[in-house]
């Protein structure tokens, strides 16, 4: 369990080190191939895991095999993997990787209605919420008759809601509040 949760730590970790430069899907590219490498090279992998041999010689050796087909940001990241003593993991941390960040910088986001709403319109909604948020969205639809009518958008923990129900809550919350004389 503990591994699990240092493995999500410096996947997310390499993630934010290195996307800025050579983006998500470099990163994604970068980890499968070194992944891909130390599985068919187990002397590379054995010689990165052994205790005996001095980091300085581990990073030279590194920077002479990789420094042709990895960003320099990934070599970076294997040499702090090897100061930290974390080099066990590079494998899964790899495999993390791949797995949460294959698909780039998808947001998921559900649009729950009372009906189902024509497919044209599904797109249209989709193409404007990428647009305003600047990234790609796996769109969910979801039918909720308690709504009673209108959409309700949900992103990660943000809510828009223009549902009936909604409004009439506003309505009653205002109502309330308000003093009659």
């Amino acid at each position: 369990m503990r591994d699990q949760i240092v493995v999500k730590r410096y996947a997310k970790a390499y993630i934010d080190f290195a996307q800025p430069k050579i983006g998500v899907d470099q990163c994604v590219k970068e980890m499968v191939s070194l992944k891909k490498l130390l599985r068919e090279e187990r002397d590379l992998e054995d010689f990165l895991k052994a205790p005996g041999i001095q980091r300085s010689e581990k990073v030279r050796i590194l920077n002479l095999v990789l420094k042709d087909n990895f960003s320099e940001e990934t070599i970076t990241f294997i040499d702090y993997l090897i100061l930290k003593r974390r080099i066990l993991n590079l494998v899964d941390i790899a495999n993390e990787v791949r797995l949460k960040f294959a698909h780039g910088e998808l947001i998921d986001i559900v649009l729950r209605t009372t009906f189902p709403l024509e497919l044209d319109l599904v797109l249209r909604i989709k193409e404007k919420l990428e647009a305003k948020l600047n990234k790609k969205t796996n769109l969910y639809l979801e039918l909720d008759p308690d709504l009673l009518g209108g959409v309700q958008i949900v992103i990660g923990n943000t809510v828009i809601d223009g549902s009936v129900r909604n409004r009439l809550f506003q309505l009653k919350k205002k109502l309330l509040q308000s003093q009659v004389i």
